[in-house]
């Protein structure tokens, strides 16, 4: 049987008995049904993971004692900035989710012209809340130790101006060039347009804050199959997915 990672949002070290949270609380009683001297993974998004046995089970809380700190290499050379526009329903949902199992460093949701989906105050704040519980359960599922970096849902133009990597790219499906360069980035921002992409001013914005345009080739991909596919693109080409024969 697999042992279950679990993200607790509480400092972590070795030999050290922790409480954990309601919610995590509640999934390894009642949705894994595991019992006092099962043994769990707990890591809370800093790089390390300790080895767990559990010690204690109550109605709402779970006491976990910690073993020796492990350091695990889990983490693309690539850091990959993710800057997407913000779909409806599901969609995003998904994007961000495999868009973290693929390694991104840092996740922005974007408002662009053709963005129709509206978020602000409260709702802003609570949908924040759904995309990182769904960031960290994905950490949980492939093996990540360091969360990616959430931000709020912001503008474009504000994105483009103040983000910084080594290589930028902006999807295209229209455009002529490809992952050109002989230089190996250690950091790529990446910009994905919504449905129906993004417009003319846009895509000449983006230019203008040094994006190249990049390819997937011929056919037009879905806004939610577009980040990913360039994602595993970039990472095979300069991060850690080189396929094995």
């Amino acid at each position: 049987m697999r042992i279950p990672r679990i993200y607790t949002e509480q400092p972590l070290a070795s030999d050290a008995c922790v409480t954990l949270e309601k919610s995590p609380s509640h999934h390894l009683t009642n949705v894994l049904r595991l019992g006092i001297d099962d043994t769990i993974t707990l890591f809370n998004g800093r790089g390390a993971e300790y080895p767990g046995v559990i010690t204690a089970l109550g109605k709402k809380a779970v006491s976990v004692r910690t073993g020796e700190k492990q350091q695990k290499a889990c983490e693309s050379p690539l850091a990959i900035h993710l800057g997407v526009a913000i779909s409806r329903g599901e969609r995003m949902d998904w994007v961000i989710q495999k868009a973290t199992e693929l390694g991104v460093t840092a996740i922005s949701p974007l408002f662009s012209e053709r963005v129709e989906v509206k978020l602000s105050g409260d709702r802003a704040e609570k949908k924040l809340r759904h995309w990182q519980e769904i960031a960290i359960s994905a950490c949980e599922q492939c093996g990540r130790n360091t969360l990616p970096l959430l931000s709020p849902p912001q503008n474009m133009r504000g994105w483009l101006t103040n983000t910084e990597a080594a290589r930028k790219f902006v999807l295209h499906h229209e455009a002529n060039q490809g992952r050109d360069g002989k230089d190996v980035p250690s950091t790529i921002a990446l910009l994905i347009g919504p449905e129906g992409g993004l417009s003319a001013t846009e895509i000449e914005q983006a230019e203008n804050n040094g994006y190249a345009a990049l390819s997937l080739g011929p056919r037009v991909l879905r806004t939610e199959t577009a980040p990913l596919a360039a994602i595993a693109i970039l990472q095979s080409k300069w991060g850690d997915m080189t396929p094995h024969a």
